[in-house]
């Protein structure tokens, strides 16, 4: 069964043509033709969630895992609106993403009809490919038909080929809920856009044999774009210092993981930062987490600045001197040997170890607060899980820890929003072959509860919310923090706990504020697969910052 719309038909075809199988709806009257379509058509793997800005994170999380692009279908007005921050994110992330959102016909647009807005061009900013279809009455149209079929095939090439999102608005005039049994029409593929291919220039190669000191920063990358031969042959240069993100998803014993546990005690060092000083970075991966590494490198006269691979190139530390648009492991297998002798790399992994080491003393004193809680929560975290991070304190506590080697880290770095988080964890969990752990904030959890107002949620899955009772991170910024307007309109202070949310959702709840309860809840909680669990945590707000800067303090 078809709607008897013919550009409904035009796009459902083509994207069961093209291998699009996965569709995120969100219920609404002007999107009845797709929706009919969509799920009358075994081969669409169809959800249904209410909420519009959960609904399209949990299609960005299906599509961060399965790196094919999802589709988010919305009616008319407002609806799409609530869709932007994760089209944001998806277009930062790099995430292949299409959004197909129900109008009214173009002369109903602002005549005072209900549910009506702007459509087109929404997400101008922020979007890869933007178009709208051609309202089709008739099989003789075949101008408007040819048209269609040509916009629909570019929009499907345009965010699988360059990874990110697309929107297609379309127009319907009712009657909208009118089927047929056959289609009468039958699009074409047209073949997908191909990247152009690149070559390393050779000026590269020229700067990097002779450069004694080369900064690698490797920050959000999908799992394996690496393999332990290319870690291993870049570590073996000694002229080569890899510093690494928690989500670049690569472990080596020759690689700085703890990038500001390394830098936050240097910052006022003159000797020291200078002798870190690199004669050129190569960044791989997509945004940078650590401000301090940011900070460091556009205030020192580092000239050259390379991005390897096919995310986009930004110039974070305004010096980039060229995209190498390769895949990092070809880039590795190109490079030539130095011809320098340097300790750049062993002076600094040594001076990395000896913090390591010189912390744990610190770690065996820490009070109950934030930082104490992510030691324990790193220490016991089962091997082989999907590990999603929250954005704020959660990810950058994170970026303290090692990880395991045997997790997948994933988080929206792209505009490193709290929005979307728990949403984004629950679609990668459906799509993951393997359980699934959300850490996150309270903010971040609160302000995206809905996510949990949906019928997909894993059994196994389990969310770890870190409730300091506000916004944490903001007591480590400067300025005054004791009155009430920091309380109230930046840290946000607040009572607020996660068990009426679990009771409503069907969601197993519990809840900690010690190292001793932790130590006696946590193995239960992540044993527990009869539904969805969740562990609140509760730390004291007003030592968080203190034992953090403290813990910077102590390896001075």
């Amino acid at each position: 069964m078809l709607p008897e719309i013919i550009h409904a038909q035009q796009v459902i075809l083509l994207f069961k043509k093209r291998g699009i199988k996965h569709i995120v709806i969100s219920p609404g009257s002007r999107n009845a033709p797709l929706t009919i379509g969509f799920t009358n058509d075994s081969y669409f793997k169809c959800y249904s969630i209410v909420d519009e800005r959960c609904a399209s994170h949990f299609a960005m999380g299906i599509a961060q895992q399965l790196k094919e692009p999802v589709v988010v279908v919305c009616t008319s007005g407002s609806a799409l609106l609530n869709y932007y921050p994760a089209v944001t994110e998806a277009f930062y992330s790099e995430i292949p993403f299409i959004v197909l959102s129900a109008d009214r016909p173009p002369h109903k647009i602002d005549i005072g009809d209900g549910q009506t807005i702007r459509q087109q061009h929404v997400y101008a900013n922020h979007i890869l490919f933007d178009t709208q279809l051609e309202m089709i009455n008739h099989s003789s149209q075949v101008e408007a038909i040819a048209t269609n079929e040509r916009l629909i095939n570019k929009a499907i090439s345009t965010s699988i080929a360059q990874h990110g999102p697309v929107h297609i608005n379309i127009p319907f005039e009712e009657p909208l809920y009118n089927t047929v049994e056959a289609a009468v029409v039958d699009p074409k593929v047209i073949d997908l856009l191909k990247n152009d291919s690149t070559t390393i220039p050779s000026v590269f190669h020229k700067q990097w044999v002779n450069a004694k000191r080369k900064l690698v920063i490797l920050s959000t990358l999908n799992p394996a774009v690496f393999t332990q031969k290319h870690l291993d042959q870049l570590a073996s240069d000694p002229t080569v210092l890899m510093m690494s993100e928690v989500s670049s998803n690569l472990t080596h014993d020759k690689i700085i993981w703890g990038i500001d546990t390394l830098i936050a005690p240097i910052e006022k060092d003159h000797d020291a930062i200078a002798h870190l000083q690199p004669d050129m970075v190569v960044t791989i991966g997509g945004m940078i987490v650590s401000k301090k590494i940011k900070q460091y490198l556009r205030k020192f006269e580092t000239q050259t600045h390379y991005h390897v691979g096919n995310r986009k190139a930004y110039d974070t530390f305004f010096k980039l001197s060229g995209h190498i648009k390769v895949t990092p492991a070809a880039w590795v297998e190109s490079l030539k040997p130095s011809i320098n002798d340097s300790d750049y790399s062993s002076y600094w992994l040594h001076f990395f170890k000896n913090y390591l080491i010189k912390r744990e003393s610190y770690f065996e004193n820490m009070p109950w607060s934030d930082f104490k809680a992510f030691e324990c929560i790193f220490k016991e975290l089962p091997a082989h899980i999907t590990l999603q991070l929250g954005n704020s304190s959660t990810i950058r506590y994170a970026q303290l820890f090692a990880m395991n080697a045997t997790h997948q880290v994933f988080s929206n770095r792209g505009t490193s929003g709290i929005d979307g988080s728990t949403s984004t964890a629950i679609g990668a969990a459906v799509a993951s072959q393997r359980p699934t752990v959300l850490i996150t904030g309270d903010l971040s959890f609160f302000y995206d509860s809905n996510a949990l107002w949906n019928t997909y949620i894993p059994a196994n899955f389990k969310i770890i919310v870190v409730n300091n009772s506000g916004g944490g991170i903001f007591r480590i910024l400067p300025g005054k923090k004791d009155n009430d307007t920091f309380t109230t309109y930046f840290e946000t202070t607040h009572q607020l706990d996660a068990s009426h949310l679990c009771k409503m959702f069907d969601v197993g709840y519990s809840s900690v504020d010690s190292e001793h309860a932790f130590a006696k809840a946590y193995k239960t909680f992540l044993n527990d697969n009869t539904r969805p669990q969740l562990l609140e945590i509760f730390t004291t707000r007003l030592e968080n910052d203190t034992v953090l800067l403290d813990y910077f303090k102590f390896l001075k």
